[in-house]
């Protein structure tokens, strides 16, 4: 069995109320390094608290969270701002682009805060868009990049840190059929490559095109299947 890059044990997060609301209700849940995962459900079913806590976004009230091998509940929150720095990658269905600024520059600005010089970025923004077909175009502003290629930006500035975790909020939800395949085709190449790869969809066909879905449902885990 390959080491655990997620661990996630009796995990409990609750939102104040009249009731409270318990968005994730005793979640035990193992992704080892190197799996393709998708996080399924309806709306409402604890998908994006799940990310949250994955990413370390959010804190859970019980239970034990493990990434990467650290107990996010025994860290500070500047240790926690490290750990999502060095470990974690984040690729989210709007693109986050800066208008106006190239391609290799949208990516190496993800490395502001790891202490590289601005050539030592670049390097790696270049290593990035190459691993995402894209070193022709890395000369290219975000309005003259199509939204497939736009997502596939996203996905570099996400792995130029080297994590140990990618994590994909509807990554196609703003992409017609055939970029938003074309982005899972991406993904399933990261995940031969290795990387560790964790994508939240409400969409049935993307989680089937994946080899492990995860269902949620009311805060808790309904079926885990290959």
């Amino acid at each position: 069995m390959s080491e655990a890059v997620v661990e996630l044990a009796g995990v409990v997060r609750e939102y104040p109320g009249a009731p409270p609301v318990r968005a994730l209700d005793g979640v035990d849940l193992r992704i080892g390094a190197g799996e393709l995962v998708a996080i399924v459900g309806p709306s409402g079913s604890g998908k994006s608290t799940l990310l949250h806590v994955l990413g370390t976004l959010d804190r859970a009230d019980a239970g034990t969270v493990r990434i990467d091998g650290h107990d996010v509940g025994a860290l500070s929150d500047a240790q926690l701002s490290a750990l999502r720095a060095r470990r974690i990658g984040f690729v989210f269905q709007q693109f986050f682009l800066t208008p106006g600024v190239s391609a290799l520059d949208n990516v190496a600005d993800g490395l502001l805060y790891t202490g590289l010089s601005l050539r030592e970025r670049r390097d790696r923004a270049h290593d990035g868009l190459a691993a995402v077909g894209l070193t022709h175009r890395e000369t290219h502003r975000p309005n003259q990049l199509s939204g497939g290629e736009r997502q596939r930006v996203a996905v570099a500035r996400a792995l130029a840190g080297s994590p140990s975790l990618l994590l994909a909020d509807e990554p196609t939800g703003n992409l017609d059929t055939v970029a938003g395949r074309g982005v899972v085709d991406l993904l399933h190449e990261l995940h031969r490559a290795g990387t560790t790869v964790v994508v939240i969809t409400h969409d049935l066909d993307v989680a089937r095109s994946l080899p492990r879905q995860v269902h949620l449902r009311d805060g808790r885990i309904e079926r885990d299947a290959a």
